[in-house]
């Protein structure tokens, strides 16, 4: 457990002492952020804020678990080492568009279709890789089998695996993405999730099928819970320590490098760990938020007519006269509530099988 514990607080180290040297980094090399002329009004007044922030709690993330496995003398384990891959992958991909948007002063990055292949290639790589690698016991990293607090119903198949896993990366990277629109909005609430992971991990590794003590009807088939619950932890300090230069006024910006990795992370802790279905209550913000641009999309080419006055949904608040404080800390209430309940659940489901 004292894995756990060093992952956080390193992560929440480095990210607190090197997000402002970053800071100074970008500002100087005139790395700032762009902000649509079709945006709220009050965003204005953020042009030129650093941004591609990211790629200091993705550093911060990899850096806590490399040397959390070095202080306990722990090997890393493949569950922990596919998770990482796929951050640091899609936070590439993020890290890629961002950086065009500001060396080519094209506000939209890279072309959608390059952007869509980085994030296949990335996913295609974690989700086939994620069913190789059986431990003593046969157990993988993913399953073929469909999962919300637990594994159930019959195999899917590898292919249809694929498939699902795909989508699952990005729904969340892309629903962080449109969530990343306020200042701390996006990391506060991954923080929340991020912590969920952190107790999932550890309450799976005192239930696991892998220990004869707690082997039975009501143990976790996961095979690395203890470590997915480190590498979670080590993204929860690494966010915690950057959202203390990112809420408002925020020095910097996660950018895509940063919205990008936190989905792919939660898409990959969620697969891991067996609770993909559950993820969908876990960030039920970013849920929502995404669905608010779907809905939007949806009712104004079918009808010519908005729902929202601005989507995504934090938008339309703000232009009914909401302050941006007042949207953040409203939106972080309801991702805690959506942490609660699917906490409230996942509970629910081992006391149901016990």
């Amino acid at each position: 457990m004292n894995q756990i514990l060093f992952a956080g607080v390193i992560g929440l180290f480095l990210t607190l002492i090197g997000t402002p040297l970053l800071i100074k980094f970008l500002a100087r090399k005139g790395y700032g952020q762009f902000i649509r002329d079709d945006g709220p009004r009050g965003h204005a007044g953020k042009k030129g804020t650093p941004t591609m922030g990211g790629i200091a709690f993705i550093l911060a993330t990899l850096i806590a678990y490399a040397v959390t496995k070095v202080i306990t003398s722990k090997e890393p384990t493949t569950s922990g080492l596919l998770v990482l891959f796929l951050t640091a992958g899609m936070g590439l991909v993020g890290f890629l568009d961002d950086y065009i948007k500001i060396v080519k002063q094209r506000s939209l990055g890279l072309r959608a279709k390059a952007k869509m292949a980085g994030q296949l290639i990335v996913g295609v790589a974690f989700a086939v890789l994620a069913l190789q690698f059986a431990d003593v016991r046969g157990q993988t990293p993913a399953s073929t089998r469909l999962s919300f607090t637990q594994d159930f119903g019959w195999s899917i198949g590898p292919v249809l695996f694929v498939v699902w896993a795909l989508f699952m990366i990005l729904a969340m990277s892309n629903g962080v993405n449109l969530t990343d629109g306020l200042d701390g909005l996006a990391t506060g609430a991954s923080v929340m999730v991020f912590g969920a992971y952190v107790f999932i991990g550890t309450w799976q590794h005192g239930q696991s099928c892998a220990n004869p003590l707690t082997a039975g009807a009501s143990c976790y088939e996961v095979r690395d819970p203890l470590d997915l619950a480190v590498v979670a932890a080590a993204l929860m300090g690494s966010c915690f320590g950057f959202l203390w230069w990112n809420t408002s006024p925020a020095k910097i910006f996660m950018g895509d490098t940063g919205s990008l990795a936190l989905g792919g992370a939660l898409a990959g802790l969620a697969i891991c760990s067996r609770t993909e279905l559950l993820l969908a209550l876990l960030g039920g913000l970013f849920v929502l938020i995404t669905m608010s641009v779907i809905i939007q999309v949806g009712s104004f080419r079918l009808t010519g007519k908005r729902v929202f006055r601005m989507a995504p949904l934090q938008h339309h608040f703000e232009l009914k006269g909401w302050s941006e404080v007042l949207v953040v800390v409203r939106f972080w209430i309801i991702q805690g509530l959506c942490v609660a309940v699917g906490l409230g659940i996942f509970y629910a489901g081992w006391l149901a099988i016990k």
